[in-house]
């Protein structure tokens, strides 16, 4: 198979990744999660290491700030899962208030444990694959918007053709009843914008 048919396969299967796409974002892991929602998790991490940049005082509250130092005293190390980070946490120390503190902070990394249902999910190589899957679909397809935005530029027309047939699902009739034109001339300018389409994915 030649690039330039690999390119037009690619889009030929624009309509049937987004079902898949819709199909995966409604797979449940369990507590209500769906895999569209992991993958939105993926987004709040990147929001979150941003965040780990700035100095407490400028989104933390006063007791959430409290919190902070109080885990920044009794935990020595910072395991990655929010099951080894509660783990790490003490059950008691020698401070009232300071255990009161830490219960606390136990409590809140419980409502994430069963918020993410990490208590009850199975099967995770089934749901990293799935995510995986979600992942590479949806990078494929914003590909695809971007290159028939890019090609809407300067061959709008081509762009057009190449959304109604690929994107909408028209048909080679329907075309020739929209655009008022013969079959003939309707597949020469099909060819023509695949054509450009190809040169700008390719």
């Amino acid at each position: 198979m030649t690039i330039e048919q690999q390119v037009i396969e690619q889009l030929s299967n624009y309509r049937q990744k987004k079902a898949r796409i819709m199909a995966l974002s409604t797979y449940s892991v369990g507590a209500g999660i769906t895999v569209s929602r992991l993958n939105e998790d993926d987004h709040l991490q990147e929001l979150h290491r941003k965040l780990r940049g700035l100095t407490p005082y400028m989104y933390l509250s006063k007791h959430e700030q409290k919190l902070e130092s109080v885990a920044h005293v009794y935990i020595t190390g910072y395991p990655a899962g929010v099951k080894a980070q509660k783990q790490a946490v003490p059950v008691q120390v020698m401070d009232p208030e300071d255990t009161e503190l830490l219960q606390e902070l136990r409590r809140k990394i419980q409502k994430v444990i069963e918020a993410r249902g990490y208590d009850i999910r199975n099967g995770i190589e089934a749901i990293i694959e799935r995510l995986t899957e979600l992942q590479d679909l949806q990078a494929e397809i914003d590909r695809i918007d971007f290159i028939l935005s890019t090609l809407e530029e300067y061959k709008p027309y081509a762009a057009t053709l190449m959304r109604w047939i690929y994107v909408e699902g028209m048909e080679l009739q329907e075309l020739t009843e929209k655009l008022e034109i013969s079959e003939s001339t309707v597949r020469r300018r099909i060819r023509a914008a695949e054509r450009e389409y190809v040169n700008l994915a390719r």
